[in-house]
């Protein structure tokens, strides 16, 4: 199994995050709130789908990335491949990203006099006590609408870049830097239009049981959420997911295929 597609999966990972993760967190409170404990995950998660699905299409194929270029895979089987990374991503990325979100939405402040301290001191105390209060199943709380967000996401996520790199490349040369950057940021964009109405979902999942449970379960998440704030609920972010998309997407993009160029 090559391992160059996690390797540069892990880095581009880290440069997207520390570009991306400002706008992340404004949807929730301050600009760098949280970083810390993202810059190790999601290099982690990056690598995880990067290489699940540059593995899966190259079972899917019987090309490797080198040999792709050439021959390009069919648009099919790069969406298939995408999803299998999607699915395999959401689950090593649910714990992480439920840390993530309770330590992003805790507005107590850190340190001031006569005022309690924050529910959680940090990611290992989060976790801690999210298996004391609510189990293990507690760290998976959102995972299914998470799998729903990421599984034909990112099947759309890889299919955008493909068509758009061999679209915008003509058939005798490899993509440009300019290429990777908007095929890249499009693919971004594309993937989080789709996305974000799950991950209004997950969000909201995730947050459950903080305090107290208010959701029976995914469905009924979807159905309250509805008749309390309307559809435009589920919408709700796109404008900041998008605007954190193209950058983080094209950075993405553009570092990993250079980075399996050098590691290549």
């Amino acid at each position: 199994m090559p391992v160059e597609e996690f390797v540069a999966g892990w880095i581009s990972g880290v440069l997207g995050l520390m570009l991306g993760h400002p706008i992340d967190t404004v949807k929730v409170w301050g600009f760098f709130k949280g970083m810390s404990f993202p810059i190790g995950s999601v290099a982690v998660v990056n690598s995880v789908l990067f290489g699940t699905y540059s593995n899966a299409l190259h079972l899917l194929s019987s090309a490797s990335h080198q040999d792709r270029k050439a021959q390009p895979p069919h648009y099919g089987l790069v969406f298939v491949a995408g999803s299998i990374a999607g699915f395999v991503q959401a689950y090593c990325l649910a714990p992480f990203d439920l840390i993530k979100v309770r330590l992003q939405n805790q507005t107590e402040p850190r340190t001031r006099p006569g005022v309690a301290p924050p529910q959680y001191r940090g990611p290992l105390h989060c976790a801690r006590t999210i298996l004391r209060e609510e189990g293990p199943r507690g760290l998976f709380r959102g995972s299914w609408a998470l799998v729903l967000r990421d599984t034909p996401t990112l099947g759309l996520y890889f299919l955008t870049y493909e068509a758009l790199s061999r679209w915008l490349t003509s058939d005798s040369k490899n993509p440009g830097s300019a290429t990777m950057l908007v095929a890249g940021g499009f693919a971004g964009i594309m993937s989080w239009t789709t996305a974000t109405p799950m991950d209004v979902v997950k969000s909201r999942m995730q947050m459950d049981g903080l305090k107290q449970r208010q959701y029976r379960g995914l469905l009924d998440c979807m159905v309250s959420s509805a008749r309390r704030e309307g559809p435009r609920v589920f919408f709700r972010g796109l404008t900041l997911n998008s605007a954190r998309a193209f950058p983080v997407n094209a950075v993405t993009f553009f570092s990993y295929e250079h980075l399996l160029l050098l590691l290549g």
